[in-house]
């Protein structure tokens, strides 16, 4: 009691004095003794950590980029906390993770990424994480990957002679080549990641991520299940409306700029004619320019597709060369500005890419 008298007055007498100097005038500041300030809540509330920081058991995810958030955030709901490494708005292709994404990666309990050569940082991420406690998850795991093209593995290694070669054969591939194996080219090309662009194997991935999460966190494993069976309802709509809307369409063949929908096109009988190959980085070479032109032109072809969050002036190019139209054809790798302030998510934008495939393909 008598130290509290001592420290009571004490804090008195602080405040008298700051008042006495026009310090502070709160009248609070008389009523709180032991207060380091004059304007302290005389009721204050329970520290932040107690009231707001997720429960000890709460999972602590990753994601490499966009699609795998959705995927991942609809499985869990708010029992984890879902973080994508790939800023909004990046292409994330060439991205590399940073020191401080590498700290955030191996602080997580969980890194859900794609596989099949889109997180090219993955591996080293994987050789970092060994022996810790991150649960890794390759959401393409056990599908079947497709290759890309001869000119897409050539340029990823820097083989400048292949590379070259692999040109002088596209130049000289004739027509009926061209619309059999557009993007399918199968010599020894990289793998194509892009699954999730087509539903019916978006699902396979839904259904991976549950059951590792659901593997990482058993108490939670019933409610990640029947989260899982509601998002996979909708992707079995949106697989279905696919199939009803791009049956018997007047053409099944359409131009991207980037070969980013060959899982789409099987998916759904159609031909994906690519100008460029699996990176939308890579610039089409003249021959590869000519042979879309004259594909174009001897197919009627009035659309030519871009995408989102790269330059669309290779497609601006060839329509323009034919009279075409250029239109968006988003393989969802990010959202935009657009995107976000219009709320849309990968559902809403395959429900585009959707519409602007029956438009192009009829006209």
């Amino acid at each position: 009691m008598f130290t509290f008298r001592i420290r009571h007055l004490a804090a008195l007498s602080l405040s008298a004095l700051l008042i006495a100097a026009g310090c502070g005038s709160n009248s609070n500041s008389a009523n709180n003794a032991g207060s380091t300030g004059a304007n302290v809540n005389p009721n204050p509330s329970p520290p932040i950590v107690e009231t707001s920081s997720p429960a000890p058991d709460k999972l602590n995810i990753k994601v490499s980029f966009y699609p795998l958030y959705e995927f991942t955030k609809n499985i869990v709901g708010d029992l984890a906390d879902v973080e994508t490494l790939v800023p909004a708005g990046i292409e994330p292709h060439d991205w590399e993770p940073t020191a401080r994404d590498m700290a955030a990666i191996n602080d997580a309990d969980v890194l859900v990424y794609n596989g099949a050569g889109m997180e090219a940082w993955a591996e080293q991420v994987l050789d970092s994480a060994s022996g810790s406690k991150l649960i890794t998850v390759e959401a393409s795991k056990g599908l079947e990957i497709m290759e890309g093209t001869g000119e897409e593995e050539a340029h990823a290694e820097g083989e400048a002679d292949d590379h070259d070669h692999a040109d002088e054969d596209h130049e000289h591939a004739d027509e009926a080549h061209a619309e059999e194996e557009p993007g399918h080219d199968h010599h020894h090309g990289g793998l194509d990641p892009h699954v999730w662009l087509a539903p019916a194997l978006a699902i396979k991935e839904v259904r991976t991520i549950e059951a590792a999460l659901s593997a990482a966190s058993p108490e939670n494993a019933a409610a990640f299940h029947t989260n899982a069976d509601s998002y996979v309802a909708k992707l079995e709509q949106l697989d279905q409306d696919f199939k009803d809307g791009l049956a018997g369409t007047k053409r099944t063949d359409f131009i991207t700029q980037h070969a980013a929908f060959g899982y789409l096109a099987k998916e759904y009988g159609l031909t994906q004619v690519p100008i460029a190959g699996l990176s939308p980085e890579q610039e089409p070479s003249a021959a590869q320019m000519a042979e879309i032109v004259e594909f174009a032109k001897a197919h009627d072809v009035k659309t030519i597709f871009f995408e989102t969050l790269v330059s669309s002036s290779v497609a601006d190019t060839i329509a323009q060369e034919i009279g075409a139209k250029a239109a968006v054809l988003n393989p969802i790798e990010g959202l935009t500005d657009e995107d976000r302030s219009n709320k849309l998510d990968y559902v809403a934008i395959m429900r585009q890419n959707l519409e602007a495939l029956k438009a192009a393909l009829n006209e």
